[in-house]
């Protein structure tokens, strides 16, 4: 039967990982990058938003959900057609639709992630396109093996929110992105800074109280699960805040704003995976991990790797998905409030770790093999005039602020 306090639940959460993508990353992101490619940021977001809707409707739920294959789906749910409005998801207590709009709300936000690493250079029709296949050949297949009964499923593996079908898969395939695009003009030594850091900021906090429906969602339903999750949540980003603001007032002599909120984003990024699973004490160790982990990866990538990962995608998501996710056995039993693992502490690493290796590797090599497709078919990076230009007027014609004349 239908439980009202459980839907009422997953509606609200529905809405705030929605939010999450329209405003919040929209708003995040565009504070991030020069004012002439502010719109293009936030264009990308709301299409994304709107096209990955219609394919999780048509079959990409379907795809994610349906069946009990180890690796793909079956279509017996597209366009929901056999979907009853009384229908209620197995396992659950909520409807059928409900569970429906909740995934498709994650499914939105994930390629929408990876807008970050190719900011201010690509092509519009590229995204568009690009973020499709990848909805259906990266994050879908993923999503199954994971939380819809496939293979890691059964193996067993420690996922609450999407460290590896999130996180991992988006940060991982951001950098190929970014990579396979080259760096904007004047990287890494000329490179504007964000045009509007309380933009960042104010992107960031929608980000942060979106994450409780994204974390305490996930337990899709209202009861301990939820409750631990959401309070597993906070304190992970906000012991993640407090370490990027102290590595930065240690070694620049001043912490930054836009500093103090990517560090919030990493631990948000660390603590999905485990947010169900861990005590307080485990989430803010998780916390303190991320913030110092992520800082680090943040700066290995622009110096060491050289890539113009824009807004830094894979060194907040990617790894921070990617740490959680092989940390969660060692952090449920730190303090109360965790879980009992179901097998021995090092089995289930070995689990994480494969499924962490596998996602990897799948999500690196179809990226690259998509974005192959996507230069033949649609190109891929504008040319050298628009880029100076900026994507808003060069793409769409429009400009963000207008000055008085």
């Amino acid at each position: 039967m239908i439980n009202g306090g459980d839907t009422a639940w997953l509606l609200m959460s529905s809405a705030l990982v929605l939010m999450m993508t329209l405003p919040a990353l929209g708003f995040f992101y565009a504070g991030l990058v020069q004012a002439k490619n502010i719109l293009s940021i936030l264009f990308q977001c709301f299409a994304i938003a709107a096209v990955v809707s219609l394919l999780w409707f048509g079959f990409v739920y379907s795809e994610a959900f349906s069946g009990t294959g180890a690796w793909i789906g079956d279509l017996n749910a597209a366009f929901l057609v056999n979907m009853a409005r009384g229908a209620v998801h197995p396992g659950t207590a909520i409807p059928e639709s409900v569970f429906v709009m909740f995934q498709m709300t994650f499914a939105i936000i994930t390629p929408a992630l990876i807008i970050g690493a190719y900011v201010e250079r690509i092509k519009f029709g590229a995204v568009l396109l690009f973020s499709s296949l990848w909805l259906i050949l990266v994050y879908a297949p993923v999503c199954h093996w994971v939380w819809g009964g496939g293979v890691f499923a059964a193996a067993g593996v420690m996922d609450f929110a999407g460290g590896i079908v999130v996180h991992l898969t988006a940060g991982l395939s951001a950098i190929v992105a970014a990579w396979t695009l080259g760096p904007r003009l004047g990287f890494p030594k000329s490179i504007q800074p964000p045009h509007a850091p309380w933009m960042v900021m104010v992107g960031a906090a929608f980000l942060w109280v979106g994450w409780f429906g994204f974390n305490a969602g996930s337990a899709l339903k209202s009861g301990a699960d939820a409750g631990m999750a959401m309070l597993a949540t906070h304190l992970a980003a906000a012991t993640a805040t407090c370490v990027w603001v102290a590595i930065e007032w240690v070694k620049y002599g001043k912490p930054s704003l836009v500093g103090a909120v990517t560090g919030a984003v990493a631990g948000l990024a660390t603590i999905t995976p485990a947010s169900g699973f861990v005590g307080p004490l485990g989430a803010v160790a998780l916390g303190i991990v991320g913030g110092a982990v992520c800082y680090v990866a943040v700066m290995v990538v622009k110096r060491g790797f050289k890539v113009d990962d824009a807004l830094d995608v894979l060194g907040v998501h990617g790894v921070g998905g990617a740490l959680g996710s092989l940390l969660v056995p060692f952090m449920v039993g730190l303090g109360t409030g965790g879980v009992a693992l179901a097998r021995p502490l090092l089995a289930q690493f070995a689990v994480q770790g494969e499924a962490v290796i596998v996602v990897g590797i799948w999500s690196l090599a179809v990226t690259y093999l998509l974005i192959r497709v996507v230069k033949l078919a649609a190109g891929w990076r504008i040319g050298q005039e628009a880029e100076v230009q900026g994507l808003d007027f060069a793409s769409h014609g429009e400009t963000g602020y207008h000055t008085a004349g």
